[in-house]
């Protein structure tokens, strides 16, 4: 049967998760794929319509909205929202009470910290404006606790945005970006701990 949902082997949900929730607009198909090894916790709901792959984990109060293809070891920590129709890809890292937008393109081994807010229409609320402008997180990028990335912009692969940070253009690969308006600071290749021993 098409509705119900695939769940791999040994996984592992909380009594009030709740899977394949109907989403209330139409899509092509509402089938749910979660791969083996899956970690739900309370407060979970998963919407039909989805590819998720293996040894994925949530915390509490976790949505993830219809029409998402998640991959593989892909963690969403508590209170945080998947907007539908992104594109997740493997081991990547969503912290807590975070905000992924609609149609948002994230890729392997990216780290969104607590509290960053993934925005993807420019004129919000406007009838007029009906195009959303997703963004796009590449490669091994990381972002910093409360930072927003606003509608139609890509970080490029392994950047640093820094927390707060308000990110209204593209990110160049591998740069250090802070401020608002986020503005570059340097490569990321040339970040030293404070506390490095000088030899």
């Amino acid at each position: 049967m098409e509705n119900k949902p695939i769940i791999g082997a040994n996984c592992e949900k909380d009594p009030s998760v709740i899977i394949g929730y109907a989403p209330s607009r139409p899509i092509p198909s509402h089938r749910l794929s979660i791969g083996a090894n899956a970690r739900l916790r309370s407060g979970t709901v998963i919407y039909a319509g989805s590819t998720i792959g293996a040894q994925f984990e949530t915390g509490h109060n976790v949505v993830i909205r219809e029409q998402n293809a998640i991959g593989t070891d892909v963690c969403v920590w508590s209170n945080s929202i998947v907007d539908y129709g992104c594109k997740i890809g493997d081991r990547v890292r969503i912290h807590s009470s975070v905000y992924v937008a609609q149609d948002t393109v994230i890729e392997d081994d990216v780290f969104l910290a607590p509290g960053v807010i993934i925005a993807n229409e420019k004129y919000p609320g406007q009838e007029w404006s009906k195009a959303w402008s997703p963004v796009r997180i590449k490669q091994g990028a990381q972002i910093g606790a409360n930072a927003t990335l606003l509608p139609g912009v890509t970080v490029g692969e392994h950047a640093l945005v820094g927390s707060g940070a308000v990110i209204s253009r593209d990110v160049p690969a591998g740069t250090v970006v802070y401020g608002n308006p986020g503005h570059s600071k340097g490569l990321v290749s040339d970040l030293a701990p404070k506390d490095a021993v000088q030899q």
